[in-house]
């Protein structure tokens, strides 16, 4: 037994040791550099140790705009895109003709190039010298305005974030999700069907119960994915994110790093430990209520 044991971490080894030096090695030296007071990067000295970067991240606006612009961009898309996704994948399941052609369709944003989209949705959304976008030709059917989503207005700009943020994620919970519903078996249905059960109540008793765990996944990684969005504002806003009001913590973080004012790998680090911290609390929170909700 124990020769089985030594073979089995002899096998571990290779990955083990990719772990440690990709992952645990960083990790550490993050929280290292994020208490390093002062630091310089050319002559790789500090003065001291303690919290001052966490001080002087908290208290920059920059950073704070870019924790607004986060919790706003988390809090909308988890949700909306999950439920789209649900909504999106029932309809499929119940296509019979076509449905994989649909499915493909549905599938394209999730395969094709973050830029490129985003360039789209500039063309989409932003007025130029021959015409104000194509939004902005369907709001004036309603006698609305032009409005400006890229350089314009702050709620304006989010919204383009957010519904762009939607676009991109929504392909890859529909594919899951269809593969969820698609696992479903059919016998809870038919006993469902011979009992009178109506639809609604069907999908709240028998098929949300079900897909719980699919959708708590979605949940739990649409939140960590959506705290490290930077791309998609990116695609949409340039790269001055700040200057634009859209920059987020992952943005933020690469400003101070490699940005016009970055050199201050302290105020990364110390930035990366607090987004850290809040994801993971988030998913701890997700995780507490899985607990009563997700059935397996």
């Amino acid at each position: 037994m124990e020769k089985r044991n030594n073979k089995a971490w002899l096998y571990l080894l290779p990955a083990l040791a990719f772990l440690v030096v990709f992952l645990v090695y960083p990790l550490i030296d993050v929280f290292v550099y994020s208490l390093e007071e002062g630091y310089n990067s050319a002559s790789q000295s500090y003065y001291g140790i303690g919290l001052y970067n966490f001080s002087y991240v908290l208290h920059d606006p920059y950073f704070i705009q870019a924790l607004k612009n986060t919790f706003i961009l988390v809090f909308i898309t988890v949700p909306l895109s999950t439920i789209l996704a649900l909504l999106i994948s029932l309809a499929l399941s119940s296509i019979k003709k076509l449905k994989e052609a649909f499915e493909t369709i549905y599938f394209l944003p999730y395969v094709t190039n973050t830029l490129a989209v985003g360039l789209v949705f500039m063309i989409l959304f932003k007025p130029t010298a021959y015409s104000n976008g194509l939004i902005n030709m369907l709001l004036s059917l309603f006698g609305m305005g032009p409005i400006d989503f890229i350089d314009g207005p702050y709620w304006a700009k989010m919204l383009v974030l957010c519904i762009y943020t939607i676009w991109v994620v929504l392909p890859f919970k529909i594919l899951v999700l269809t593969g969820a519903l698609a696992s479903v078996n059919r016998e809870y249905y038919d006993a469902a069907r011979v009992d009178g059960t109506g639809k609604i109540r069907t999908f709240f008793k028998i098929t949300l119960p079900l897909i719980s765990p699919i959708l708590f996944y979605l949940v739990i990684t649409g939140f960590i994915g959506a705290f490290k969005a930077y791309s998609d504002a990116v695609a949409l806003f340039g790269t001055n994110l700040n200057v634009a009001e859209m920059n987020t913590l992952v943005g933020y973080i690469y400003d101070m790093l490699y940005g016009a004012s970055g050199g201050y790998p302290s105020y990364a680090s110390a930035a990366a430990v607090i987004l850290f911290a809040i994801v993971l609390t988030i998913t701890c929170i997700n995780l507490l209520i899985s607990r009563k909700h997700v059935h397996y």
